[in-house]
């Protein structure tokens, strides 16, 4: 008897003995609970855009350090980033053209140009067919005799109601988009004279012809009469001349609308 209630007693100071274990194991950890949760919330910090009295001109968001360029951005060489020299749109490549460049320029633009400006580039693109605003023509003589430069910073920048492709395009594709439409004006205005010595050169319809492509598939490619010119008479929109990187003011303006008849 005396050795069963030992046990029994043994076995009571051992529960209670475990019940202090466990509350002070649990008010330490809720304590220590408690201490991350209030540092956490509590922590010095600056807001964004919220004035303070740590810094004497007021402002929690310090000035950038004079003289210093983020990392990757620091565009030394400002015609390869803008097109630009001294301010006007320059007419040489950053890098010498390789066909590689043509290569990856010809891709870029089938993907990103060829629905507003067409794959042969006349801007009779399948959207404009669709009645979207007329894309430009590089075939103009304005346009064929635009400098390089004129072509990145329209890439980069837009021109009239084409947005513009800097996100799109790394700069250096977008000069090889540049290298390739000028091979683009290049080949669709050739002349025998251009050809090689020892070259054929064959006529586009007789090409057709024999691909057993349709017979108007060489045909001059027109303006479809869905195609919206952005003027109430129907004229093409022009921007002002200062635009597209020519001197002088602003071309005229458009006519106004006829009279209804």
């Amino acid at each position: 008897m005396l050795r069963a209630g030992s046990r029994e007693q043994g076995a009571g100071v051992s529960v209670r003995g475990r019940n202090r274990i466990a509350a002070v194991c649990g008010l330490a950890g809720a304590s220590l609970l408690a201490g991350c949760r209030q540092d956490m919330q509590n922590q010095p910090k600056f807001v964004p855009q919220r004035g303070t009295d740590f810094y004497a001109d007021g402002r929690s968001v310090r000035p950038q350090v004079a003289n210093t360029v983020a990392r990757g951005q620091l565009h030394e060489d400002a015609y390869f980033y803008t097109g630009l020299q001294g301010g006007k749109e320059g007419d040489a490549m950053p890098f010498p053209v390789t066909l590689e460049v043509l290569e990856r320029g010809q891709e870029r633009y089938n993907i990103y140009c060829t629905p507003c400006h067409s794959r042969v580039g006349n801007g009779v693109g399948m959207i404009v067919q669709r009645g979207y605003s007329k894309a430009g023509n590089f075939h103009t003589a304005r346009l064929q005799a635009a400098p390089l430069g004129h072509f990145f910073n329209v890439i980069t920048n837009g021109y009239g109601s084409m947005p513009d492709y800097a996100a799109q395009l790394t700069p250096v594709d977008r000069w090889a988009v540049v290298a390739y439409i000028r091979a683009l004006q290049l080949s669709q205005n050739a002349k025998p004279g251009d050809v090689a010595a020892g070259a054929h050169a064959q006529p586009l319809a007789s090409i057709a012809e024999s691909e057993g492509l349709p017979a108007g598939f060489a045909a001059e490619w027109t303006l479809p009469p869905t195609t919206e010119t952005g003027t109430p008479n129907g004229d093409l929109y022009l921007l002002p001349v200062d635009q597209i990187g020519s001197p002088g003011g602003a071309a005229p303006a458009p006519a106004a609308p006829s009279p209804p008849k």
